[in-house]
């Protein structure tokens, strides 16, 4: 299944609304960049940045649905306005990957910190909150018994110290792990194992009734 990346979509509309107005399309044309373009062009690469990996991450994730992983891409839960990068219903149909993609500074560590995910000097444990937070949502929009929704995310760029890190965060019964791209899939493939295509196809179903593709501004 193929991805739209709403990050892509975020970076595009931040350059453009920096560029609305007859003014500004002609200081477009001159070559000319206001303060307020140079500061939206900023936010823009970090967006554009993250839809990268995103993207990566898609590719990467394509070489499961042969193997009968149910996969769905920049979605949403019903009434609600984030977006959830990949959602993964493997093969025996017991389990539900929350997976989120970030893209940090390459030329920073990711690491764990007195406890906290740190890229460098910078706390990025809040990014590993919010995954949890995810899974917990879909854990209860669901309401599958027996099928355990597990939260990762997937740094590019940025090496991820020893490959894993095993986070912890409040509210949430169990670690976060924090993978580099090279063990992502092996990291999937320790699923549960079996083959269960009906009960797997439940499932999927069940995720398609609750969750809905992501569009900006909704």
């Amino acid at each position: 299944m193929s991805a739209r990346n709403s990050a892509a979509a975020q970076a595009a509309a931040i350059r453009a609304g920096a560029r609305k107005g007859p003014w500004r399309r002609l200081l477009v044309l001159l070559g000319v960049r206001t303060p307020a373009m140079r500061r939206a062009d900023s936010q823009a690469f970090l967006w554009a940045h993250g839809a990268e990996g995103e993207e990566v991450t898609v590719r990467m994730l394509e070489a499961l649905e042969s193997r009968g992983w149910g996969i769905r891409h920049d979605v949403r839960l019903r009434g609600r306005r984030f977006n959830i990068d990949h959602i993964l219903v493997p093969p025996c149909g017991t389990a539900v990957v929350v997976l989120d993609t970030k893209a940090w500074h390459r030329g920073r560590t990711t690491a764990l910190v007195g406890g906290r995910v740190h890229c460098g000097a910078e706390d990025r444990h809040t990014k590993v909150q919010k995954v949890a937070e995810y899974a917990l949502l879909v854990d209860q929009a669901l309401k599958l018994p027996g099928v355990a929704v597990w939260p990762l995310l997937v740094v590019h760029g940025s090496p991820v110290a020893g490959g894993q890190l095993e986070a912890r965060v409040p509210g949430w019964d169990g670690p976060v792990y924090v993978l580099s791209p090279e063990l992502l899939l092996p990291r999937l493939a320790g699923a549960p194992k079996g083959w269960d295509p009906r009960r797997a196809e439940t499932v999927a179903a069940r995720v398609d009734s609750v969750l809905l593709p992501y569009t900006e501004g909704t």
